[in-house]
């Protein structure tokens, strides 16, 4: 296992060596100069992190495949992305998308979307990031004495070490590699889980779309977190916010050598994403049936539906090792992005010293750095039931604001008064909390990613109330 790891992570360094390059135009915008294609197959990983490889499949325990209704109306968040966004990102030639906010709305509203950004990122990112080290820490470290402080920080000295240099440009490549070992990883473990259920995989396709579980449409139950149309427009507006909004996704479209580039980059990136995750919900149901053919108790928790058989021993030596090198794939390539969009916004958006010096930007990179490293280590006090929940919230909750700020600046032409605007930003999410506590306190209904939504629609009410028409 650690010689394996270590085979990988000098394939990282190697590729990022050869695809680094000094300069802060390299590292902010790659000189934009990337394939697209290249940037389209890499955010497949970027995107799919490790508690994605790892949750994904359990989630067929509680709510069946209903997570494919999400994945259509990703899609259609990548085509409004992509026709919508895009072209407002390369006419006015950003390195940072929350420079449009500066331009349409004021230095006040760039300030708030930025920091929204930079909070909502550097949480969300070091989360799953966290999640990730447990399985380094299980696997690996633990066996030779190592506190999870250490591994924590060995891990992102590393990915600090190969992302320092070549910025942006670096992590296009990087990033193939990445998706590459994390499909590779997929694919291996469903071909030896149908070989043990003594299934072809064109027949465990078939098993797997007769089986109950295989449910992905909820038309019924309008209360359900799985409603057809709450989940179809949760995913439409989860994508655009993001992705779409998201300076760690859009930095890397950004790379692209022309707009044209950047759509086809995204539209096809947008269709590789609703398979992938069909492939680990169909992993999910076949390990259903492989627990009990294989006399193991089911465990308590989706979440460990994977990860429990993988480390069994059951499937036997390789799944293991590619399953953690798949995971730490999928954890390095949303990190590294993280960490050097993180540098970009602060550097660009807080310092404004985004062309200049490349001292100031590498150490900025290197803060980030340390900020991760300390909410990493928060998380691990705090425990795993508590670090979901701040994902799924951060979601719901922190992206709102971007949510309202980009649409009040794209489909009106009024003007916000601009000290009141962080105060419309941090009001809205507020209130949307309590609205959700109340409601669940007097009828029992809970809020899902739906409340993304109205949490973007009272950001954009409030900005239409302190703000005025350009005439007048």
């Amino acid at each position: 296992m650690i010689v394996a790891l270590l085979l990988y992570f000098s394939v990282l360094l190697l590729i990022s060596r050869w695809a680094g390059r000094e300069g802060n135009d390299a590292f902010f915008r790659g000189n934009r100069q990337s394939p697209w294609m290249l940037v389209a197959f890499g955010m497949v990983g970027a995107s799919i992190s490790g508690l994605t490889f790892i949750g994904v499949p359990g989630w067929v325990m509680g709510i069946d495949m209903t997570y494919m209704q999400m994945c259509l109306g990703f899609i259609f968040g990548y085509l409004l992305v992509a026709f919508v966004l895009l072209p407002i990102y390369y006419r006015l030639g950003l390195t940072s998308i929350y420079t449009y906010l500066e331009q349409r709305l004021g230095p006040s509203s760039y300030r708030t979307g930025a920091s929204f950004f930079i909070l909502s990122k550097l949480l969300g990112a070091s989360a799953k990031f966290y999640v990730v080290v447990q399985i380094l820490q299980v696997c690996i470290a633990d066996s030779l004495g190592l506190p999870y402080a250490v591994t924590a920080a060995l891990t992102l000295l590393f990915i600090w070490f190969y992302t320092r240099r070549g910025g942006i440009r670096a992590l296009v490549w990087t990033d193939v590699l990445q998706t590459f070992v994390l499909i590779a990883a997929l694919l291996l473990i469903l071909l030896k889980v149908c070989t043990m259920l003594d299934m072809s995989f064109l027949e465990a396709l078939r098993t797997v779309w007769n089986d109950p579980h295989s449910r992905m449409f909820e038309f019924h139950d309008i209360a359900s977190k799985q409603y057809f149309w709450k989940q179809f427009l949760s995913g439409v507006f989860i994508v655009v916010v993001m992705t779409g909004l998201d300076q760690d996704m859009m930095q890397k479209n950004l790379t692209c050598k022309n707009l044209r580039s950047a759509q086809l980059d995204m539209c096809s990136y947008g269709l590789l994403f609703a398979p992938v995750n069909f492939l680990f919900l169909s992993l999910g149901v076949l390990l259903l049936m492989l627990y009990p053919k294989l006399g193991m108790a089911l465990p308590q928790s989706g979440d460990a539906l994977l990860s429990t058989m993988v480390y069994s021993g059951a499937l036997g030596q390789a799944p293991l090792v590619f399953f953690t090198i798949g995971v730490v794939a999928s954890a390095f390539s949303s990190a590294d992005s993280s960490l050097t969009a993180l540098t970009t916004c602060f550097c660009v958006d807080i310092l404004k010293d985004g062309e200049h010096s490349e001292g100031i930007r590498k150490r900025v990179h290197l803060c980030m750095m340390l900020a991760f490293l300390l909410c990493t280590l928060a998380f691990n006090a705090i425990g795993s039931g508590s670090v979901m929940d701040l994902i799924y919230t951060l979601v719901s909750y922190t992206y709102g604001p971007l949510l309202g700020l980009f649409a009040f600046g794209i489909f009106t032409k009024r003007q916000p008064r601009g000290k009141a605007v962080p105060f419309v930003a941090v009001a809205s999410p507020v209130v949307c909390y309590l609205i959700d506590y109340i409601t669940l306190m007097q009828t029992g209904y809970k809020f899902g990613y739906e409340m993304l939504m109205f949490n973007g629609l009272l950001t954009f009410a409030g900005l239409w109330l302190i703000s005025k028409h350009p005439a007048s």
